[in-house]
């Protein structure tokens, strides 16, 4: 029968006492920057702030990386074929390829959708009429945002848009629901490309990072629930480690195919996405970005608008580059001056867009939750996206009605350095928006000229791609002035901002660029104004195109803290190498100014959402001060009452076992000889046990109690689920084998399930080890045991959060200075 080890005490005798009786730790003098309570709350509020944060990750289990070592998991695996990879690189293939051709797919809808409906208006905005202009794009773009979000809200399982954070959280191993099934990817793809067509300020990147590890999951896993559907193929890849591995190098093809970046892909899901990392992985990584991007460069090459352009296989530089820049500029050391002041402007910036988005994501969640009407708060929900659309829409529109047109003023040439080329600064496109169509004339002198005309603020009208274009483009110094940046930074900013979070599937990625480009190109404008237009060699990098692409990748850092993978991707879509430097020391410097104030906005995301994310170093502070957990011990944290089970357990009590708790697993324990004390011996989760309990066939009675070896068990794949196929019929199983009196006198044989590799660690282990130990190897449960080997308490993901060290700890030293207290001075 199971037995409980109540409350039981870790130390038992002397030489544990000496171990575990040590001087506590007093606190290290270092602030912690990312802590996660301000010291302005009292103690009351700190304990109503975690009992929210508690509650809020109580939905989520976690996850096991590696599969449990078991006796018919090593007979399982005896029947594959080991270390042959050919199938692994041929899933990577096919992955890259899936989100390579869904990328393309998602750029030609949205191109298309933006297009026509910016045809529908054309002749109203040549007229002035800018009241028929806002009805229109206003009624389409409802159109959009009525599917896009009501898919999301309706249709998606969760009822809330999906996207990088969950999948960060998932890959690090906390188990989210429905994350990964074909619902979620129809709804988050059409709501997508929708949102973006719409006219909302978002981009396509961050769901294609989600749509990507969902057919990194799909396309490997062979088996869907909503489809009814599970294909007996590749069936070794069917385990935790695998799926992650593939689901990682998905998320990174979609990084790769959206922005055309198969290095940055691959960087970006080592810097941000992944939490388990092999050179393995990473050459495979490599390998599905690859395909991913050269995919969507091959069906590009020849396709626009879904009609055939011909030159198939040609990619042409334009087209391939996202945002290319022709112009490459000389670098001075001079440059480096405003590049660090863009770099601390990044760093604040991104710090408030983060605040606030944070915040507006509370109030938001706090007034839907008062909603006790599901359907009505759903609507609310809906409703919110179309009050953002018409917000957007007419500041789009009815902006640039207060800016005059402008006439194009840029250099009159501009010479090759090694070429006597002459490059028109007109053969590209302006956003003339409701100014007259200009002509263009060639002069006596072989220059062309023109007398084309501009709205500085239509800005706004173009989709982020755009816009972020004619920001970087390079030789345009006084194009846009002063009033119309400042304008288009401050909508932009708040807008986006407003939209990061609401019921729609959408990116943050091309507002960030978008928003930095804007206050990166003021700060080049006043060099320009300081220092005038430089048409020589030494002065050529005084070009506010330039310091769009710069200050563009600082406010990227300062909300993301992304550093390497980020030079990386701004060099890929720019072409910019020469300011690879520059761009390198903006990101540092924004990073760093960013991390003073608050966290990256996917880090705040996840803990805003609850998901249990353990980071790859451990935050705890004790009254502002960061503490040294290497001083600190694994029973200081450890949940001392912990459920056993034996190698024969009763049905009875172990269905009753199951029906009282929700522990996700138990461990194991054993007397190696009759007169020695009951050992740890391994583990096995609440899943396998349900499983093992719908086979009536494996039960057998006292009277095999000394066969333990011979008896019938039951193969690995029926006994390995992600999660129970029935859960009411489980129930009801479990009811019966409680109360029904024939099971009291049948047992079950958990030896050959039992994963006799779990981790265990003694009581007096390290703190800061145990946290290292739990998140390099992914565990779900870490048993904590006695010098004897005996169970004396169990930690799991939830015990290693920022907040419950804390709580733990604070009282561990409360206890040592009351210890201190009492006793008698000398």
């Amino acid at each position: 029968m199971s037995s409980l080890l109540s409350c039981k005490r870790c130390v038992d005798n002397s030489e544990e006492q000496m171990l575990l009786i040590e001087e506590r730790p007093d606190l290290i003098h270092s602030l912690d920057p990312r802590r996660c309570y301000s010291s302005k709350r009292d103690g009351l509020a700190n304990s109503n702030c975690r009992k929210e944060e508690r509650e809020c990750q109580a939905p989520h289990e976690s996850l096991d990386y590696l599969p449990s070592h078991s006796r018919v998991y090593k007979k399982w695996l005896q029947e594959k074929t080991y270390r042959t990879d050919w199938d692994r690189w041929m899933l990577m293939g096919l992955i890259g390829i899936g989100v390579g051709m869904l990328g393309f797919l998602t750029h030609q809808i949205i191109d298309y959708l933006i297009k026509l409906k910016w045809e529908l208006v054309k002749n109203y905005l040549q007229n002035g009429n800018f009241h028929m202009t806002w009805i229109c794009i206003l009624g389409s773009g409802l159109a959009m945002i009525v599917v896009s979000s009501g898919l999301v809200v309706f249709f998606c399982p969760a009822g809330a848009p999906y996207g990088l954070p969950e999948v960060i959280g998932f890959l690090n191993g906390a188990s989210i629901l429905h994350i990964f099934n074909v619902k979620t990817f129809l709804g988050t793809f059409v709501s997508c490309v929708l949102a973006v067509a719409s006219g909302l300020f978002c981009g396509p990147e961050g769901p294609m990072i989600h749509l990507g590890a969902i057919i990194g999951c799909g396309l490997t896993q062979f088996k869907s629930d909503i489809l009814g559907i599970q294909l007996p193929f590749f069936t070794r890849f069917w385990n935790s480690a695998d799926k992650r591995n593939f689901i990682t190098a998905g998320a990174g093809a979609g990084i790769a195919s959206v922005f055309r970046a198969p290095v940055g892909g691959l960087l970006f899901t080592l810097e941000e996405v992944a939490s388990f990392w092999d050179i393995r992985l990473a050459w495979q990584t490599f390998f599905c970005c690859l395909m991913a991007a050269f995919t969507t460069d091959l069906l590009s090459s020849s396709l626009s608008g879904f009609v055939y352009r011909g030159h198939f296989g040609f990619f042409k530089a334009e087209k391939r580059i996202l945002f290319w820049v022709k112009n490459l500029l000389d670098m001075s050391v001079l440059a480096f001056v405003p590049t660090i002041f863009l770099g601390i402007l990044g760093g604040l910036f991104g710090a408030l867009f983060v605040s606030l988005n944070i915040k507006i994501n509370k109030l938001r969640e706090r007034f839907f939750s008062s909603i006790q009407k599901t359907s009505l708060r759903k609507t609310s929900k809906l409703l919110e996206s179309v009050l953002v659309l018409v917000c957007t829409i007419t500041v789009t529109v009815y902006l640039p009605y207060f800016f005059s047109c402008t006439p194009v003023m840029s250099l009159r040439t501009l010479q090759l350095k090694n070429s006597s080329e002459i490059i028109s600064p007109f053969e590209r496109e302006i956003s003339e928006y409701s100014c007259p169509s200009g002509t263009v004339w060639i002069g006596p002198d072989g220059v062309k000229y023109s007398n084309q005309t501009f709205n500085e603020a239509a800005l706004l009208a173009e989709n982020g791609k755009r816009g972020i274009m004619y920001l970087f483009r390079r030789g345009t110094h006084e194009e846009f002035g002063y009033l119309s940046l400042i304008t288009a930074l401050a909508f932009y900013f708040l807008l986006s901002c407003w939209t990061a979070g609401s019921a729609v599937a959408s990116g943050l990625v091309i507002p960030m660029l978008y928003t930095g480009a804007l206050y990166g190109r003021i700060v080049g404008l006043i060099l320009v104004s300081i220092f005038g237009v430089q048409t020589n060699e030494q002065g050529a990098w005084i070009d506010p195109g330039l310091f769009a692409a710069v200050g563009a990748a600082s406010f990227f850092s300062g909300v993301s803290r992304l550093t390497i993978s980020l030079t990386v991707i701004m060099v890929e879509i720019t072409n910019d190498v020469q300011s690879l430097l520059l761009v390198m020391l903006a990101v540092m410097v924004a990073k760093m100014v960013g991390d003073w104030f608050n966290m990256s906005l996917y880090s705040s995301l996840l803990k805003l959402k609850g998901i249990p994310y353990l980071d790859s170093e451990p935050l705890a502070s004790h009254r502002k001060k960061r503490l040294n957990l290497e001083l600190f011990f694994a029973s200081d944290v450890m949940k001392p009452c912990v459920r056993v089970l034996h190698l024969r357990e009763n049905i009875a009590s172990l269905a009753q076992l199951l029906a009282s708790t929700s522990h996700g697993g138990f461990p194991v324990v054993y007397k190696p000889k009759p007169d020695q004390v009951e050992v740890f011996l391994g583990t096995i989760t609440r899943l396998e046990l349900c499983m093992l309990l719908e086979h009536e066939a494996i039960f057998e009675t006292e009277t095999n109690h000394d066969s333990l070896s011979c008896c019938p068990f039951l193969l690995y794949q029926k006994i390995t689920v992600e999660k129970l196929p029935d859960p009411p019929q489980m129930t009801t199983l479990l009811n019966r084998y409680s109360t029904d009196p024939q099971y009291q006198q049948l047992f079950i044989n958990l030896e050959p399930y039992i994963n006799k590799s779990a981790v265990s660690v003694q009581a007096h282990f390290s703190l800061q080890r145990t946290y290292i130990i739990f998140r390099t190897l992914g565990l779900r449960h870490l048993t904590v045991v006695d010098l004897q080997n005996r169970v004396v308490g169990i930690i799991t993901r939830k015990d290693l959060m920022s907040f419950q060290l804390e709580e733990r700890l604070a009282r561990q030293l409360a206890s040592q200075k009351h210890d201190s207290d009492e006793q008698p001075l000398d």
